[in-house]
């Protein structure tokens, strides 16, 4: 076993990718995972419950997505509290370094119909996540649930525009973009 290195989940994650990718996602174990990260599997399932969940991230992105609704300016609409979210994701999570990471990422959860219904899973949770927050902001229910559900679908659309793209644009100004796509769409129906 190598020496203590630091970012265990990131290792993990990047040797979960790696291996999928070659043996797929059904033929790859968590020992197998651990090995090439250079850890236990003891190590890994401090840091995830089970292998479907190395791609996945935990909570913190929602934590941080959420976090941010709640701190946005108080006069801030509820589409212009989850814009000023996503900019803050886009300088902190989605950098230009992890696009390639994320483009393999999504090709590996297509491929794969348990990691497909997970991510969708994930994609609720998020979209309730939004509204709860927003009903802390004050915003009342319906409005909260209606901002929510158009703030995911801007944010699907955007995490997948942002990762296709060689190089371009940051995720901030993908996701302002496709928000503003995505209200100017309602306004037709």
């Amino acid at each position: 076993m190598a020496r203590w290195e630091p970012d265990a989940p990131g290792r993990l994650a990047v040797a979960a990718l790696d291996l999928f990718e070659e043996r797929g996602y059904e033929a790859t174990t968590v020992i197998q995972i651990a090995e090439r990260a250079g850890l236990t599997k003891s190590t890994f399932f401090r840091h995830f419950p089970d292998k479907r969940e190395v791609l996945f991230g935990g909570t913190a992105l929602s934590g941080q997505l959420i976090d941010e609704i709640v701190d946005a300016p108080a006069d801030a609409t509820p589409l212009e509290a989850l814009a000023l979210a996503m900019d803050t994701i886009g300088r902190e999570v989605f950098t230009p370094d992890r696009r390639e990471f994320t483009a393999r990422r999504r090709a590996v959860i297509a491929a794969n119909p348990e990691l497909r219904e997970r991510e969708a899973l994930k994609g609720l949770r998020l979209t309730a996540a939004i509204s709860d927050s927003l009903k802390h902001r004050g915003v009342p229910e319906l409005t909260a649930r209606a901002a929510a559900e158009l703030g995911a679908l801007a944010f699907e659309l955007a995490y997948d525009r942002w990762t296709a793209a060689v190089g371009g644009d940051d995720f901030g100004a993908v996701a302002r973009k496709v928000l503003s796509e995505v209200r100017a769409a309602t306004e037709l129906c």
